[in-house]
């Protein structure tokens, strides 16, 4: 009975957070110095991760990855994480926001055996598999700390059966598969310490993805740390943000200066269907390349695309939805980063 109170209090409290939430804007816009404060290239770049005060084996693994200094946005959120603030973080993709929730997460964690201590949700397949390949990445040297993913388009049993011989202290994954699992009781959320939305707003503009991501977090223990990240977070979606938060620390990178990533350069070129074909041909003759990913509409031009450049003798392969799971990620395989 007691149980069930405290469920419907814990419920109550992420609905009914409307009134808290404008409170702080208002309080923010009230008081402009709890802005964040921008800071200029020297003096971001001047600092390197060592400032942090991070694990050893995560300096390590930095080094490993050939990282020197930070980015503006972690920079920014770090420091911050690395205590436990939750936090907002809008910032264009390519800013290093993984990094952030990848070793603030990583730097926090005590390993439990059998014990899921960290739990990121993301909205796609590929997005969970990237995430977890960062997490082994920058945990190559704490040999105690195991990641695991979970989506749909495998067989849950064998989800199951991980969760069961080798519980993972990370999980990560998307909404549907590991609401199955919890509701199952094959993976056990009572001792998550931190919650972790990457591109929250895909998430949470999305009722039935917000269903089931309430649903989880409800699991989930009160008293942990919450951290959401995204490319593009719209003023509509920041409030609903805010309801699983408390008195978060905000980034946004909004204005059109930052949202411009330095080193590339953007051209377009305007043409009718039928010249695509032939003035892609052109280009990549004329340019020197190592590397190039071309997105398209529709599987059935992915498809025809992938045909003609491989008649062309233009080396290439061809991933989309209509592909299992397993052919995705060996064709992504053969194509190196």
């Amino acid at each position: 009975m007691g149980e069930a109170k405290d469920a419907e209090v814990y419920e109550e409290d992420l609905v009914d957070y409307d009134e808290e939430v404008e409170n702080a804007v208002d309080g923010a816009a009230a008081n402009p110095s709890v802005d964040v404060v921008k800071k200029g290239y020297v003096g971001i770049h001047s600092s390197g991760f060592r400032d942090f005060l991070l694990k050893p084996e995560l300096l390590r693994a930095i080094q490993d990855c050939g990282f020197e200094h930070p980015s503006e946005v972690q920079h920014e959120c770090i420091p911050q994480a690395i205590l436990g603030m939750d936090v907002i973080c809008q910032a264009k993709s390519g800013m290093g926001k993984t990094a952030v929730f990848v070793l603030s997460t990583l730097q926090q964690i005590d390993p439990v055996a059998g014990q899921v201590a960290a739990l990121v949700l993301c909205h796609t397949r590929e997005l969970a598999y990237q995430i977890c390949n960062e997490f082994e990445r920058f945990s190559k040297y704490l040999s105690e700390t195991k990641v695991a993913v979970f989506y749909g388009g495998v067989h849950i049993k064998k989800h199951k059966d991980l969760l069961k011989n080798e519980c993972p202290h990370i999980v990560v994954g998307t909404p549907g598969r590991i609401l199955a699992l919890a509701r199952d009781k094959d993976l056990s959320l009572k001792n998550v310490r931190h919650f972790i939305l990457d591109e929250c707003d895909k998430m949470l503009d999305s009722l039935d993805m917000r269903r089931d991501v309430q649903e989880i977090f409800k699991m989930t223990p009160h008293d942990k740390q919450v951290m959401m990240f995204s490319a593009t977070l719209s003023k509509e979606i920041r409030p609903v943000c805010k309801k699983f938060m408390q008195d978060p620390m905000e980034i946004y990178v909004d204005d059109e200066a930052k949202l411009t990533l330095h080193g590339l350069v953007q051209h377009y070129i305007k043409l009718s269907e039928a010249e695509k074909n032939r003035k892609l041909n052109d280009l990549l003759d004329a340019l020197d390349f190592n590397q190039i990913v071309i997105f398209v509409k529709s599987v059935g031009r992915a498809s025809e695309l992938n045909r003609l450049l491989c008649e062309c003798n233009f080396p290439a392969i061809c991933i989309h939805s209509g592909m299992t799971q397993e052919e995705r990620y060996v064709f992504s395989n053969s194509f190196p980063a």
